[in-house]
């Protein structure tokens, strides 16, 4: 028997969990038998045979990769990307009450672009092309500019009122593709959530800010959390049950020690419901392991699960918010090619567009 790895007991049990899944037999020593949570310095014990197929295991699912400390490095922030519309403000609102759950900073961020492309431009026209281009973006700047105003007063007015809690914020214009953008400063101030509106499903329009929300989704690293306009809360406190989508493979265990963290503090009832298609998966020695899992990880957590009907994955889960009074959805996106994604577009994708419930999508 060799030492693979010391952390703490969750960690360890994370890692016991992900390798014996793979068919590694695990052992786990050090452990303070009367408060075992607690425990540090936990050693995750394999034999040395195994060790090939574990350390590419760990390599797979980015176990030792180090990471930077978000919270000491960088000031907490929540990023909330805004067109001025009014499922932009409701966005605001669940940002603002969230930030000061969490005792965290805003940043407003906007993303404008002009739209002025000439076909053609005369030689002898040159220099006048050039003042009129540089006329009508800084038209564009100076109406952006009055919306952004014009939002912070609606905002410091609720915030004087106490309809808003007092957190401080900032407001940042750049100009560019609003997706590219945003992805582009999330990098630099390393948000905890990004939280954007997004229309109701019952609107036919072309939803603008929800289509940059789905863009984003895949070329961000960041939690983003997408808020239909008619929501009843403006709160996350309020909400009472999230749901979970996972296919309990070894990333997602990962992802959902980062959930966890991310809604300390909201007092949920967590449910967790299947969106793999194998039901193999989802048979009752493997559920059994599930529930043993969570309970020893998480013993202070109210959480349970619900193996969805069979049949069009989307109606399943729109019955199921429907039967356990679903507030949010969370599930975890992990990284597909191109080929795929176009031809089978993933379920956050899907629901982004189907359902009036926040979602909150996880990167893996």
């Amino acid at each position: 028997m060799i030492t693979l790895a010391i952390h703490t007991f969750g960690k360890a049990q994370i890692l016991k969990t992900i390798l014996e899944t793979d068919g590694i037999s695990v052992y786990i020593h050090n452990v303070n038998q009367i408060q075992p949570v607690i425990s540090a310095g936990v050693r995750v014990r394999i034999k040395e045979s195994d060790l090939p197929h574990a350390l590419r295991i760990i390599e797979d699912t980015k176990w030792f990769e180090e990471k930077k400390n978000v919270e000491e490095e960088y000031p907490k922030k929540v990023l909330i990307p805004v067109d001025f519309s009014d499922y932009s403000l409701k966005a605001c609102e669940i940002g603002f009450n969230y930030a000061h759950l969490i005792d965290s900073e805003i940043v407003l961020f906007h993303s404008y672009f002009s739209l002025y492309f000439p076909a053609s431009v005369p030689i002898g026209d040159t220099l006048a092309y050039r003042v009129d281009e540089e006329e009508t973006i800084q038209n564009v700047l100076k109406r952006v500019q009055v919306n952004m105003d014009t939002l912070r007063e609606q905002l410091n007015a609720k915030i004087k009122s106490g309809e808003l809690p007092d957190v401080k914020y900032e407001c940042v214009l750049r100009e560019g593709l609003p997706e590219e953008e945003i992805a582009a400063y999330a990098n630099e101030i390393h948000p905890l959530l990004i939280i954007m509106g997004t229309r109701g499903a019952d609107k036919k329009d072309v939803d603008f800010i929800g289509s940059v929300t789905s863009d984003l989704i895949d070329i961000n690293k960041y939690p983003v959390l997408a808020i239909p306009e008619n929501i009843p809360f403006n709160d996350l406190t309020r909400a009472k049950n999230i749901a979970f989508g996972t296919s309990f493979n070894q990333k997602d265990l990962v992802v959902f020690e980062r959930f966890m963290e991310l809604i300390k503090g909201l007092h949920l009832h967590i449910h967790l419901f299947n969106i793999s298609t194998s039901k193999d998966e989802w048979n009752e020695i493997r559920l059994s392991g599930v529930r043993e899992y969570f309970k020893k990880q998480y013993p202070y957590e109210n959480i349970s699960h619900t193996v969805l009907d069979d049949g069009d994955l989307l109606l399943a889960v729109e019955k199921f918010v429907r039967d356990k009074e679903v507030d949010v959805i969370a599930l975890s996106l992990h990284k597909r090619n191109l080929f795929a994604r176009i031809f089978n577009p993933g379920i956050a994708h899907k629901m982004l567009f189907h359902t009036d419930t926040p979602l909150l999508v996880m990167h893996g």
